[in-house]
C-alpha cells in the first residue's frame, strides 16, 4: 500500500478549499482518507496566516512511517523547512512552440 500526503478539494463551484490529507494513493481524490493534516484555502492573500495551517507533528509522522508528499504539498513542506524540495528542469518549456517543432523536425530527419 502506498500512502500519499495530498490534496483534497472541497468548498463550492469556484470557491475551492483543500484538505491536506494521508490517503492510499488508489483512493480517489476527494474519496476516502486515512488522516487529515490541515487545510489549504488558495483565494487568501499570500501573506495571510490562515492561508495554510498544517499539523507539523502529524506530517513529520507520517513522513518517517513513508508517506510520499505530492508535488504541491512538498512546496509547502519545503516553505516550512520540514523538507526540501528538489528544484526541477524543463528546458523544452522555454522554448517556443514553432522553435520546439523545427527541432523535433530536423531530429527526426538526422
Amino acid at each position: 500500500m502506498s500512502v500519499v500526503i495530498r490534496l483534497a478539494r472541497a468548498g463550492t463551484k469556484k470557491r475551492p478549499v483543500y484538505h491536506v490529507v494521508v490517503a492510499d494513493s488508489r483512493f480517489p481524490r476527494d474519496g476516502r482518507f486515512i488522516e487529515r493534516l490541515g487545510y489549504f484555502n488558495p483565494l487568501l492573500p499570500k501573506d495571510n496566516e490562515t492561508r495554510l495551517k498544517l499539523d507539523m507533528d502529524k506530517v513529520k509522522a507520517w513522513l518517517a512511517k513513508g508517506a510520499q508528499p505530492s508535488d504541491r504539498v512538498m512546496r509547502f513542506l519545503d516553505a516550512a523547512g520540514v523538507k526540501k524540495r528538489e528544484a526541477r528542469s524543463n528546458p523544452q518549456k522555454a522554448v517556443p512552440r514553432k522553435e520546439r517543432k523545427a527541432q523535433a523536425e530536423a531530429a527526426a530527419k538526422a
